[in-house]
C-alpha cells in the first residue's frame, strides 16, 4: 500500500495523523454526520451485531470520539476502553461519554496502535472503525491486536472503499473527491485532511490482499463484507 500522508513534510505519518485529528477534532462529529448522511451510526450497529462470541473486555483502537466504543455498549460487557493517538480527540469523547453518564464504564486513553499498552490475550473483541488505513505500519498493528486477544477473541474492522464494480467505483470516488473534500474544507478550512481522507481510501488496499494480511497475522475464518451497496468494507477475523 502507497503510504499516503496529510501534509507534505518529512513528519512521520503518525505524526501527521495526530495533527490532523487534533485540527479537526471539534468539527469531526458534525462533519461525519453530514458527511455519511447519518449512516455511519447504522454501518457501527451493524458491525457490532457480528461480535457473538459474548466479550467482557473490549477494546476501541483509533477510537475517535468513542462512537465505536459507545456502540460496542449493547453488548453489555464487563468493560470498554478507546485509544488513540490524539489528544483533542479523546478530550471531546471523554466529554460525549460524560454527558451520556458512561465515563465511568468506558475508558479512554492515548496509546499507539503498534504499541498497544496492555498484556497479552486480556480483550474477548477489538474494534478499528476507519482507523486502519491512517496507522504508519499496517502489519505491525494487527499483529499488536492478535497479541491482545484472547484464543478465540474477534477483531472487527470497518473501511470505506471505491472498489467495487464500474458503476459503483466511479460514484465512489466522485464522492470522496469532490463531495467529501469540499465539504470538509467549506466546514473546517483544512483541505488537507479531507484531500488526505479521498486519497487515502483510493490507496488502500483491497479485500483479498487485507485479508491476507490478517491471516498472515495467523488470524482465522477471516470474512470480507460489504456494506450499503459496498461502499464499507467490513473485515471479521477470529484468533
Amino acid at each position: 500500500m502507497k503510504k499516503i500522508k496529510p501534509y507534505n513534510s518529512t513528519e512521520s505519518k503518525r505524526s501527521q495523523i495526530e495533527s490532523m485529528f487534533d485540527d479537526i477534532s471539534k468539527r469531526y462529529d458534525n462533519l461525519n454526520q453530514i458527511l455519511t448522511f447519518g449512516l455511519h451510526k447504522k454501518w457501527r450497529q451493524r458491525a457490532i451485531d457480528l461480535i457473538d462470541n459474548n466479550p467482557e473486555k473490549i477494546l476501541d483502537i483509533a477510537t475517535g470520539t468513542a462512537d465505536f466504543a459507545i456502540a460496542a455498549k449493547k453488548l453489555n460487557p464487563k468493560s470498554i476502553i478507546g485509544i488513540d493517538i490524539s489528544e483533542k480527540m479523546i478530550e471531546i469523547g471523554n466529554k460525549k461519554l460524560k454527558r451520556k453518564n458512561l465515563n465511568n464504564f468506558i475508558r479512554l486513553k492515548i496509546a499507539d496502535s503498534q504499541n498497544l499498552p496492555f498484556e497479552d490475550n486480556y480483550f474477548d473483541a477489538i474494534t478499528i472503525g476507519f482507523g486502519v488505513r491512517n496507522f504508519e505500519e499496517i502489519e505491525k498493528s494487527i499483529s499488536e491486536a492478535y497479541r491482545v486477544l484472547k484464543k478465540d477473541g474477534i477483531l472487527l474492522i470497518m473501511e470505506p472503499s471505491t472498489k467495487n464494480n464500474k458503476f459503483l467505483s466511479f460514484l465512489s470516488k466522485f464522492y470522496f473527491e469532490v463531495i467529501v473534500t469540499n465539504i470538509g474544507y467549506l466546514f473546517s478550512k483544512n483541505s488537507s485532511a479531507y484531500n488526505y481522507l479521498s486519497e487515502s481510501v483510493k490507496a488502500f488496499i483491497d479485500g483479498e490482499t487485507f485479508l491476507k494480511i490478517l491471516d498472515e497475522a495467523k488470524f482465522k475464518n477471516c470474512k470480507h463484507l460489504k456494506f450499503s451497496f459496498g461502499i464499507i468494507d467490513l473485515y471479521w477475523a477470529k484468533k
